[in-house]
Order: structure tokens, then C-alpha cells, then sequence
């Protein structure tokens, strides 16, 4: 199927992107997508300051939209693009139709809003590799998550929920507000500045580590033999000091999250979005974000903070 929409456009390095009319045609294992909204990314960014893989080129690896045909998905199926190389290696979705492969789409969750999804993808995706994959808790497990008040905290409990984890335990500053966290956990533990851990503190199968710091060596030894503990996270301080007694006699694992090195399995955006969209969470976390229209693009690419949504229906079909 074809269809005819007005794209963004960059033609080199460092020029501005130019709106421009285009024909889009799906080909085998392809999908045509009416795109709604799309994030700006660091990678967008850094795509487009480089050389890009041909020209013109249009940028955008993240979005969310309607599908108009498939072999994957049903036409009018609400989903959200990601992976497979859109925006980075091939055309992306700043546009108002996008055609990507099949394995960039991924069904949007009904109880989740379209700007929520965009929004909260990235914190979902490390909080999905950080449970799921690097940690690899299984069902009956008892989890503790440090820094449970904060957004990728909350995210990683509930994905230690939907994982099967059969205890979640929420490990806050003495002085931390864990009103939104819960909900998600069954027992909240407080540590001190030093990485001190309260004696109420159960023993644990994994440790998800989102501190760092003193706290990575406080929790240390509240892990059952075996256990593991993954660290994504260093607010808490760059350094920790770990027993070695500890680390070898009871076998334990320190398992580094690394996102620019780990490969997202095809099912791994979805499986993310899954998670969090539980109505009982939604409660848990806010998407925080500027919806701005994508002809003020040029005002956003330089931006550092802060998550930016372009609004891609200002953009005319033909």
C-alpha cells in the first residue's frame, strides 16, 4: 500500500531538516505506519550530527502511531515503533507516515496513553533489561530494589512483579518519600548515608541496584548464596567497598547493567511496555515530557534534558 505525507528531512551533517512531500510504499516484511508522535532522542541526536546512512535521511528511532497495512498487525492497531534499525540505519518516523520492518513494531498496551508509552519507554527498557535479562529473576524469588522512591526504582519492582517474583522489597534514604513506591513493594527497608542497611532487612535472591555507592556493599550481605546482585545505577557515589569474603564464600554475582552493550531481544519492547501497564502501577509513575509541534523541531534538537515528543499530526498528508 502507498501513501503520500509530508516528512523531515536532513540531506548532510549539521544541516537543518527540511519538510518535504513524499510517497511511501511498504514492501515484504514491512509495515506502513500513520505516525501520531515521536520522541527525540539522544541517538536521534547523535544521528543526525554524524554522517547520516544515505540522503535524504529522516531521523527518528522512537514513535508511536496507527497501523495502516501489515502482515504483523492489524490496520488501526495502536503501536509503537522501535528497533530493527529505524532512525539510525534506515529511515525513521519523523514523519507523517513511516514505513519500517515488521520487527519495529510493537502492539500498544490499551491502558497505556500514546504520549505515556513514548515517554516512559526508555526508564521501562532499563528497567526490563535490568530484571529480566542481566538480573534474570524467576518466579519465587524474593527482589530487593534500591532506590525504590525514584521512576527506573518503581519500574524495576513492578517488572520483578510481573516477572513472578514472589517478595519485592523497596530499599529507600531514611528521608525518602516512598509513597509512590507502595504499592509495588511488599516491605520497605531504609539504609543510611553510610550504606547501613536496616536490620529489617530480609535475605534476598537478587539485588537490583539502582544506588550504587555504599549501598551496592551494604545489600551485599543480605544475598543468599548464589545469589546475584545488578548494578545500573551510581547516584549514591562511583565507589563501593565490597567483602570478598562475602563474594566468594556465598558465590554471589555483581552483574554491570550496560545498556550500549546489551542487544534487545525482538520481543523486549513489548515485553517492557507489558509490564508497566498494569492500571493497579499507573498510579506509581508520571510521564514528564514537552509535546511541541514538529515544525519547531529546530528548537528542540539542541535541548540536553528534559523529554521531548514532536506532535507529527501538524504535519499535512497529501
Amino acid at each position: 500500500m502507498n501513501a503520500r505525507g509530508t516528512v523531515l528531512r536532513s540531506h548532510g551533517p549539521g544541516e537543518q531538516l527540511k519538510a518535504e512531500e513524499v510517497e511511501l510504499t511498504a514492501g515484504p516484511g514491512e509495515t506502513l505506519v500513520e505516525m501520531r508522535l515521536a520522541a527525540v532522542t539522544p541517538l536521534d541526536r547523535s544521528t543526525l550530527a554524524g554522517e547520516p546512512p544515505c540522503t535524504p535521511f529522516v531521523p527518528g528511532s522512537e514513535g508511536v502511531g496507527v497501523v495502516v497495512s501489515s502482515d504483523v498487525a492489524e490496520p488501526g492497531a495502536a503501536v509503537v515503533v522501535r528497533g530493527a534499525g529505524v532512525g539510525l540505519t534506515r529511515q525513521g518516523v519523523w514523519g507523517r507516515y513511516a514505513v519500517v520492518p515488521d520487527a519495529a513494531v510493537h502492539a500498544l498496551p490499551s491502558s497505556l496513553e500514546p504520549a505515556a508509552a513514548l515517554a516512559l519507554l526508555t526508564p521501562a527498557l532499563t528497567a526490563h533489561t535490568a530484571v529480566r535479562r542481566v538480573a534474570d529473576v524467576l518466579k519465587g524469588e524474593t527482589v530487593v530494589v534500591t532506590g525504590v522512591s525514584g521512576l527506573v526504582g518503581r519500574m524495576c519492582a513492578a517488572v520483578a512483579r510481573a516477572a513472578g517474583a514472589s517478595r519485592v522489597i523497596g530499599l529507600v534514604w531514611v528521608d525518602d518519600t516512598v509513597d509512590s513506591a507502595t504499592a509495588l513493594v511488599d516491605q520497605i527497608v531504609h539504609v543510611d548515608g553510610l550504606g547501613q542497611v536496616g536490620r529489617e532487612m530480609p535475605w534476598c535472591d537478587a539485588v537490583i541496584d539502582t544506588m550504587g555507592g555504599p549501598v551496592t556493599g551494604g545489600v551485599l550481605g543480605n544475598i543468599s548464596p548464589g545469589g546475584r546482585i545488578a548494578v545500573l545505577g551510581f547516584k549514591a557515589g562511583e565507589f563501593t567497598t565490597i567483602d570478598l569474603h562475602q563474594l566468594i564464600g556465598r558465590d554471589l554475582r555483581v552483574l554491570p547493567v550496560n545498556l550500549q552493550r546489551t542487544t534487545l531481544a525482538p520481543d523486549a519492547v513489548g515485553q517492557a511496555l507489558a509490564d508497566i501497564a498494569s492500571a493497579s502501577w499507573q498510579s506509581s509513575w508520571r510521564a514528564e515530557y514537552d509535546l511541541v509541534g514538529a515544525d519547531r523541531i529546530g528548537e528542540v534538537l539542541d535541548r540536553q534534558t528534559g523529554r521531548v515528543l514532536l506532535d507529527l499530526t501538524t504535519l499535512p498528508v497529501a
